[in-house]
């Protein structure tokens, strides 16, 4: 394809403000913390893998909490829990009852996550490519993406379905050689266009195409015959997702605003997180009832980063945190619970309080994750993890306000699944 012809596609995509390069790469905070989360979790897999107790299926399993981090990332990766289903009949992905193919794939993860450069992805690639195991295809490259998203793609039909359209391929869906012809295909064209190092903007071009949303002269007469309908139904999803999220948005300040206030209201200094500053609930932004960032004297760690995007922290008059809030609507509660994590092992305190705050349609889920094993057996997180329920906290927040007088306050209305 001319390269004129293809900046015209890439620019409708840019321009199109619903479109995934909007709602899912550039404006979505949520995909930066999956990083962190997904790395996480596969520190998880991994020792689950070589300790012998990963299990053998993939509900319940630490793989199941990655790739459900994954699949929260909006439209693009909807169905990328689908290929790592237990399908007993099958027996795919032979990763659950085959204890030798398990720790090749224990093996392959821990080599993508420590590798420092394409070449040794690649060899990862081959060398699980050659075992030949049952069902486990180029879906795990959804997984390599999160780990170095500037030289890996991800992948999925509709990205596939896009490349061949765009550029007159073939490449197959199950086959790792054909992922791996097509990552040459996708650096080539990002060389060109210049959307960004992170070959999730390039990836999203792709995906939408093959979903039929962005019309091209190769997929005009799919488009309008065959897929008109179907095309409509996803404009009017993609638009009510939208307005979904920002629905979402409105509610998840709303919430950030009441804990500020009380906050405050207790005597505390507050810090918002810092992405989230600009937000406003009622007319005021959040970053008013904020410390500056220079005011926030995070610990000396490798995570300082993280725990600085926690929704909300209280601090008292010597810059102590007293307690910390993460806000979880519909993102992953697991990578909320690993930031309220980072900030538990980072100060080492005990009078810290950390609290997941969620709709109380999400308690189930909550409960869930506070059981994991690798959640029980970190005292200091066990010590002090709670949840709040958005209910309780609308209900009783201006009485709070007006008669509290620490922390404590929140005593009545926090739940826990830890054994005191």
């Amino acid at each position: 394809m001319k390269t004129s012809v293809l900046e015209c596609i890439a620019k409708d995509y840019i321009q199109d403000s619903e479109s995934v390069y909007h709602t899912w790469f550039l404006n979505n905070d949520d995909r930066l913390k999956a990083f962190r989360t997904i790395k996480k979790g596969l520190n998880d897999v991994i020792d689950d893998i070589e300790s012998r107790t990963f299990g053998n299926d993939f509900k319940g399993s630490s793989l199941e909490a990655v790739v459900t981090a994954i699949s929260e990332q909006k439209q693009v990766f909807e169905g990328a829990a689908h290929a790592f289903f237990w399908k007993p009949k099958l027996r795919i992905p032979d990763i659950y009852e085959n204890p030798e193919n398990q720790l090749a794939f224990g093996r392959f993860l821990a080599d993508c996550l420590q590798a420092k450069n394409e070449e040794q992805i690649f060899n990862a690639i081959v060398n699980l490519d050659h075992l030949k195991i049952k069902g486990l295809g180029p879906a795990v490259a959804n997984i390599i993406y999160f780990l170095h998203p500037t030289l890996y793609p991800p992948f999925n039909t509709a990205i596939v379905k896009g490349y061949n359209t765009l550029f007159k391929q073939k490449i197959k869906l199950g086959s790792w050689s054909s992922y791996l012809e097509m990552r040459e295909g996708i650096l080539a064209a990002n060389e060109c266009l210049h959307l960004s190092k992170a070959l999730g903007a390039i990836a999203g071009l792709l995906f939408e195409i093959g979903s039929n949303r962005l019309v091209i002269p190769e997929n005009a007469d799919e488009a309008l015959i065959d897929e008109q309908q179907k095309r409509k139904k996803l404009m009017e999803k993609r638009h009510n997702q939208v307005l979904q999220d920002q629905l979402e948005d409105k509610t998840h300040s709303e919430i950030q605003s009441h804990l500020a206030q009380l906050g405050q209201a207790l005597g505390y200094k507050v810090w918002i997180a810092q992405n989230d500053h600009q937000r406003d609930w009622q007319g005021k932004k959040l970053g008013d009832y904020s410390l500056k960032r220079q005011d926030l004297h995070l610990p000396d760690s490798p995570v300082a980063t993280t725990i600085a995007l926690i929704d909300v922290l209280w601090l008292d008059d010597n810059g102590m945190i007293i307690s910390g809030f993460e806000v979880e609507k519909s993102t992953s509660i697991y990578s909320g619970i690993l930031r309220l994590q980072d900030l538990a092992l980072s100060i080492k305190s005990q009078n810290c309080r950390l609290y997941l705050v969620a709709p109380d349609s999400r308690e189930k889920e909550i409960k869930a994750q506070l059981l994991r094993p690798s959640f029980q057996k970190e005292k200091t997180l066990g010590s002090a993890m709670s949840y709040i329920l958005f209910s309780d906290l609308a209900c009783d927040c201006d009485a709070m306000c007006k008669f509290g007088t620490d922390v404590r306050v929140l005593n009545p209305i926090s739940r826990t699944v830890f054994c005191k």
